[in-house]
């Protein structure tokens, strides 16, 4: 490994107005304590990347890129998700870097930890994981959610660090190889494993958002947590066809009984044994072509082959202001 490599740390920000002065301030501070402990190159940086934001997250970025050469400011013509303004980020990051540092703008993560994932960086680590001690800030809903969706993942075969958001290191190697994983709908939680590369675990404590509020209502993370087990599993899929079979047995099941009563002459009229039948089967028919037709249209969507983000301009590079590159 490079002794002082030169480090990116990307913070993908959408509406970020309010955070982003104490975020700068804490990256920067912790940027500076690791420079003079020789833990990195005086050449490393913080990548902010807006991701089509509506406030002034954007202009506070340019204030900042052009009073410190060490912040650099990358914008999406418009709102590409979070895991598609990460990617651009860290894209952009490893033409420049050694390594790269993935964190949120709402400094949930602590800082503090880059210094850990360095140290694991330099015993030949390409990706250390950012893992959560504990989520005593999260509500209960939002801890027990979190927790579900994990063990979701891991009943349907999906290889995910349990507690670990998007607050990691990638290598120039590790993230060469991501570049090589083309699906439109990015998880990049279920994407980095995959990579292969020796790894490690930093664990930290979640702290409370240090300004502003989430940009993860509910409905979006159901989104995301569906998003994640369609792109990487079909258990769902499988899980109607063994449903089919189950209703099936339970239907020969139900005739050999209806063969019976009528044999024993106590058969008892009625409209309830038909109705349930007829709701249950309509019921799984319904949920079964709505998680096929989920994976569908996620083939609808990456035969296409659109650009996942489109970049309006990078601080670094001034043309871009006028002429957005597509990637």
């Amino acid at each position: 490994m490079v002794s002082r490599p030169v480090m990116g740390i990307v913070v993908p920000c959408y509406n970020e107005e309010e955070v982003l002065p104490a975020a700068r301030e804490a990256l920067l501070g912790q940027l500076d304590a690791l420079i003079s402990r020789e833990a990195v190159s005086e050449g490393s940086f913080v990548l902010f990347v807006d991701d089509g934001s509506q406030d002034g997250t954007w202009r506070l970025i340019v204030e900042y890129a052009a009073a410190d050469k060490r912040v650099k400011g990358l914008k999406l013509a418009g709102n590409a998700g979070h895991q598609n303004a990460l990617f651009s980020g860290l894209m952009q990051a490893r033409t420049i870097s050694d390594c790269t540092v993935s964190i949120d703008a709402d400094l949930q993560d602590d800082v503090a930890a880059i210094g850990y994932f360095l140290e694991k960086y330099a015993e030949g680590n390409h990706i250390v994981y950012g893992i959560r001690k504990e989520r005593g800030t999260d509500t209960s809903f939002k801890r027990n959610s979190a927790q579900t969706f994990y063990k979701l993942m891991r009943i349907f075969g999906v290889k995910l660090r349990y507690n670990h958001a998007d607050y990691r290191l990638l290598s120039r190697q590790a993230l060469d190889a991501l570049e090589l994983y083309r699906e439109g709908h990015l998880f990049l939680r279920g994407i980095v494993p995959l990579l292969g590369f020796r790894s490690a675990e930093v664990y930290y404590n979640r702290l409370e958002r240090a300004a502003g509020v989430t940009k993860y209502p509910l409905r979006k993370m159901l989104s995301f947590a569906f998003d994640g087990i369609t792109s990487f599993s079909n258990i769902p899929i499988r899980l109607i066809t063994y449903a089919g079979i189950m209703t099936l047995a339970a239907s020969v099941a139900a005739v050999a009984y209806v063969i019976a009563s009528i044999a024993a002459g106590s058969v008892v009229p009625g409209w309830t044994s038909i109705m349930i039948s007829v709701w249950v089967l309509g019921g799984l028919q319904l949920v079964g072509i709505g998680v096929v037709g989920e994976y569908i249209g996620k083939i609808f969507m990456e035969v296409k082959r659109r650009p996942r983000y489109v970049v309006e301009a990078f601080t670094d590079d001034k043309t871009n202001d006028e002429n957005g590159r597509e990637f």
